[in-house]
């Protein structure tokens, strides 16, 4: 029995030992790992410098607050701008011959109509169908109805007199015949030297698009070169950067420009130019008037007012009509109307070198009465010309 009880105890402590060893050694695995040592930390890069060429940057010596010098207000700091550059004055080239010397550039456009004259009167017999041919040539060149019925019937009596006709015989005789038909007894100058005053008093109209401002600079460039002093008048108060674009011209060969504001009275800019005119002593003053108004009231009367308030100061002394030589017989329409509402007292036509229609000068010459005075031949500032029947009527019919 005591053999018994002694077997019971010994297997219980071997059973205690046994679960004490399985319990230890589940303790162990789990305990948790050991923390990990401190990483070592180092300074994130320094930003680099704007530029290829980056680099960390360095340290520099700093000032203190107290080191610092302050203002101390007495007096403000004025930053000095450099002076604005006045543009340099132009010297524009001399008016005289000045046509001629543009001959070439007219010829290129406008010999069309001579060259065909010359060929169909050339032909050995000039029977009706030639002559309508003729008629056609001089009705598509611009010439009008009239004049060109008036031509045809003078070359009709001089070829039949003249009779055997040779080349040279039938330049020579076309040649006068035009410039009988565009004029050659017409006062052609433009009146800027009123004998009992100064200044001289020039107001250019026409409608938008013709270059009317642009013909304003190159006039002033004209009598410039002609030795005269000039003040501009920006009138065309309605057109955006239209007083901007007189003022360079005039700025360009030393001009003075009157202006107002944008949207202004132009009765009350041309009145102000007219006065500074008379006070600066000059020769002449241009008024540049608007093409078009954004207002109710009439374009047509808006430029009566301008005339009306000018003169009270002076006479106006020369009103010249700007047309565009490309619109041919349109051209005649803006014309009728201008002249109904101003004296129109000369034609400026412009853009003459890009159109085969010189028969124009013809035409307008006869529906206003009054004599084509300038042409503008090119975009040149040099290239506005004091008008030349014989220069023109040359370059129509070619060498």
């Amino acid at each position: 029995m005591d053999i018994v009880i002694l077997a019971v105890v010994i297997a219980v402590v071997v059973l205690g030992a046994l679960g004490g060893l399985v319990v230890g050694s589940r303790r162990k695995k789990q305990l948790p790992p050991p923390p990990p040592a401190a990483p070592d930390i180092t300074a994130p890069p320094a930003e680099p410098h704007v530029g290829d060429e980056a680099e960390t940057p360095r340290e520099e010596p700093r000032r203190t607050i107290e080191e610092v010098d302050l203002p101390d207000g007495s007096a403000p700091v004025v930053v000095e701008e450099p002076p604005a550059e006045a543009p340099e004055i132009e010297i524009p080239e001399p008016t005289a011959g000045r046509l001629v010397r543009l001959r070439a550039r007219l010829s290129r456009s406008q010999n069309a109509l001579g060259k065909g004259l010359l060929t169909l009167l050339s032909r050995e017999h000039l029977d009706e169908d030639t002559w309508e041919e003729i008629e056609d040539l001089l009705l598509t060149a611009d010439v009008g109805v009239q004049p060109t019925q008036e031509l045809v019937e003078r070359l009709r009596e001089r070829v039949k007199v003249l009779g055997t006709r040779t080349p040279e015989e039938l330049r020579t005789l076309l040649r006068e015949e035009l410039v009988t038909l565009v004029g050659p007894d017409m006062d052609r100058a433009v009146k800027t030297e009123p004998e009992d005053r100064k200044p001289g008093i020039v107001m250019v109209v026409g409608v938008n698009g013709t270059g009317k401002t642009t013909t304003t600079g190159k006039l002033a460039r004209v009598l410039v070169a002609d030795g005269q002093s000039v003040v501009l008048g920006a009138a065309d108060t309605f057109r955006a950067a239209a007083a901007d674009q007189l003022q360079t011209w005039g700025e360009r060969v030393g001009a003075h420009t009157v202006r107002g504001p944008e949207g202004g009275d132009p009765a009350s800019v041309a009145f102000d130019a007219v006065k500074e005119g008379k006070e600066m002593g000059a020769n002449v003053v241009l008024i540049d008037t608007a093409g078009r108004l954004h207002t109710k009231t009439g374009l047509m009367d808006e430029l009566g007012k301008v005339k009306r308030v000018v003169e009270k100061q002076a006479p106006v002394d020369e009103v010249l009509l700007v047309l565009d030589a490309t619109t041919g017989q349109n051209g005649l329409v803006q014309a009728r109307v201008f002249a109904e509402v101003v004296d129109i007292t000369g034609i400026v036509l412009t853009k003459l070198d890009g159109t085969a229609k010189g028969g124009i000068v013809v035409a307008v010459q006869r529906e206003l009465g009054v004599p084509v005075k300038l042409v503008g031949l090119g975009e040149g500032a040099d290239d506005l010309a004091p008008f030349e029947p014989e220069a023109f009527v040359d370059a129509l019919i070619g060498e």
